[in-house]
């Protein structure tokens, strides 16, 4: 990799992450609060009433938690060096900030979905019925917008950064205590949470949040990181495959989700780079980037013994943090095998993902081409999955 590859691709990074940024407060009243990305990645278009549970009486606390992380985190990004945009975005955030602190604080919880009234519901059956309330059970939403809240307490309310934290705290607790709940869609319940595999996605994702605890100067709470990091190691790693299985003990791999965790392990490693775990996680990387890049870019899931496609989608996401991983690894070894992969994945990403005309990707594509398929939620990414991958891939160029 020659030096002017790493400019341009830095160059090119923060041009995409500014114009995702740009979209995304203009898309409303950048004082109004929630979010607005709901738009249709393949036409462009709104949603609007007739779209259901895309339009926008509906409100998902996944997409709301990730974007107020995204913008608190450039919001201090951008201080130093652009003023104005830095408070463009501190509006948007600020606003948001107070909109999910109070519903936080209803609640005790956050929830994947919320009618117009901000009510917790689910869907049966094509009908929304109140969301069971969460009680000493945690999920994604509560990881996601405990992050956010963490993220932005810092520039909005520097006295409630020890809630924020303990909110967090209390999600990490509520995996290792078995009381976590993937699929929010059904009732939030002790059953639910029993009758889900074995899946490494929640440590996954909150092994992230040991980078943001790092930089917010809260290295001491990061410990349960390598509880995590080990667990995934000892009880997912499958020797003849080279990769990490989804659930213990089946064949089937998401690969994004196995390259989000290197990226996020190799975040919170920054602060050791001696440490011996970052060998086997640069393997298990190359690993499932030589079998996951297929077609236009990762596929949502593989088989971890053949190889073969387990899905036919192929979601936008798991490119830049393809990007994220590759440059973080890279910034800790220096093992030069893993130039080609982050090259691969930067070409796979700008050439069938990212739209310049639109500030945004296609959510996903098939080998066909892009599809209306949605793999989480309809909204668009308010720079979390592309915006914090890329930016942690300039920071690593930096470094």
């Amino acid at each position: 990799m020659t030096p002017d590859w790493m400019r341009d691709a830095a160059r090119r990074y923060e041009s995409c992450n500014r114009a995702t940024l740009r979209w995304l407060v203009a898309r409303d009243d950048p004082g109004a609060g929630f979010l607005d990305t709901k738009v249709h990645s393949i036409t462009g278009q709104d949603y609007d009433a007739t779209s259901g549970l895309r339009g926008p009486g509906y409100t998902y606390g996944w997409i709301q938690g990730r974007g107020l992380e995204a913008l608190a985190t450039f919001a201090g990004h951008y201080r130093g060096t652009d003023a104005a945009f830095a408070a463009e975005l501190e509006t948007a955030a600020s606003a948001l900030y107070r909109r999910l602190a109070e519903l936080h604080a209803r609640d005790g919880h956050a929830y994947f979905l919320y009618d117009r009234d901000l009510r917790p519901v689910v869907s049966r059956d094509g009908d929304l019925a109140p969301q069971t309330e969460a009680g000493a059970i945690f999920s994604y939403s509560d990881a996601f917008v405990a992050k956010g809240l963490c993220a932005a307490a810092p520039l909005f309310a520097p006295e409630a950064q020890t809630r924020h934290l303990a909110s967090l705290m209390s999600v990490i607790d509520a995996i290792e205590d078995g009381r976590f709940q993937m699929d929010e869609t059904r009732p939030l319940l002790p059953a639910s949470v029993d009758a889900e595999p074995d899946d490494f996605g929640p440590r996954m994702i909150l092994l992230a949040a040991a980078g943001l605890l790092h930089r917010l100067g809260h290295s001491d709470k990061t410990g349960f990181a390598d509880r995590f990091i080990d667990h995934v190691l000892e009880r997912h790693f499958d020797p003849a495959s080279g990769l990490l299985l989804t659930i213990r003990g089946e064949d089937i791999c998401n690969i994004g989700h196995a390259v989000e965790f290197c990226g996020f392990a190799f975040e919170h490693l920054l602060t050791r780079p001696d440490d011996p775990r970052i060998a086997p996680l640069v393997d298990i990387l190359l690993r499932c980037l030589a079998v996951g890049m297929q077609g236009p870019g990762i596929a949502l899931y593989l088989s971890a013994r053949t190889g073969d496609l387990a899905s036919p989608y192929f979601p936008w996401w798991p490119m830049p943090e393809a990007i994220r991983a590759c440059a973080l690894g890279f910034q800790l070894t220096g093992d030069r095998r893993l130039i080609a992969p982050w090259q691969e994945a930067d070409a796979a990403f700008f050439s069938h993902y990212w739209r310049d005309d639109k500030s945004f990707a296609y959510q996903t594509r098939t080998l066909e081409g892009p599809v209306d398929f949605v793999p989480a939620t309809p909204d668009l990414d308010p720079g979390y999955h592309t915006g914090l991958s890329l930016l942690a891939a300039i920071r690593a160029i930096g470094a």
